[in-house]
């Protein structure tokens, strides 16, 4: 089955951010995803088929 993203869902990424955060908040879904670290706040935007391959698992589903 494919996982859905959607926007406001909760993601750890396999690799953590140089703030030593991996939490990620979902901004925005399309062909590229917009993200927030959950810990210092930066917003970066990455390909889908970058993201779908680093996202470890969904620790919260949006609203």
């Amino acid at each position: 089955m494919i996982p859905v993203y959607n926007v406001g869902d909760i993601v750890q990424m396999r690799k953590p951010h140089a703030c030593g955060g991996d939490e990620w908040e979902i901004m925005r879904t399309g062909m590229d995803f917009r993200i927030r670290c959950r810990k210092c706040g930066r917003v970066v935007l990455i390909p889908r088929r970058r993201f779908e391959r680093s996202v470890k698992t969904v620790l919260q589903k949006g609203i």
